[in-house]
Order: structure tokens, then C-alpha cells, then sequence
């Protein structure tokens, strides 16, 4: 065997390499995107519950916080706000 046909040989081999990967890629691309839509179907339903929950629970927090602990809360953002302005 010559080195020409050992180059082209080597040439062949690494197109087929390449070709196999970027279809496996594409393969594997659409495959994900086929199983997030599934799942956002079924998922939908769910996270408009989780949302309304969260809510409901972050309303009941605020109001359980004590007058000091607001007022320490309201002095760090106002000193963060001017720090970075």
C-alpha cells in the first residue's frame, strides 16, 4: 500500500467518523426536544398548581414579619441599592 492510498484511506475513515457523530447529535437533539413537549403537556397542569401554592405561601410569610425585622430588611436594600449606583 502506497502512503497516497493510506491518506485517502485515513481521510475516508474520519468523514464516516464525522458523519456518524453529527447524526447521532441530531438524532439525540430531536429526541430531547420530542420528550420536553411531551412532558410540557403533561407538566402543564402541575406547575399552574405549584405557582399558586408558592404564592399563597409567600403572602402568609410576609405578613408573619415582625416591624424590626422589616425595617432591617428595607436598610440593606436601600445600602445595596446605593452601593452599586
Amino acid at each position: 500500500m502506497t502512503s497516497q492510498l493510506l491518506l485517502l484511506e485515513g481521510v475516508e475513515l474520519m468523514l464516516f467518523g464525522l458523519g456518524l457523530v453529527f447524526l447521532f447529535l441530531v438524532l439525540l437533539i430531536l429526541c430531547i426536544n420530542l420528550i420536553a413537549r411531551t412532558l410540557e403537556r403533561f407538566a402543564m397542569h402541575e406547575a399552574v398548581t405549584a405557582t399558586v401554592v408558592t404564592r399563597v405561601g409567600k403572602s402568609v410569610s410576609c405578613a408573619q414579619v415582625d416591624a424590626d425585622t422589616l425595617s432591617a430588611i428595607q436598610l440593606a436594600i436601600q445600602q445595596h441599592r446605593a452601593r452599586h449606583n
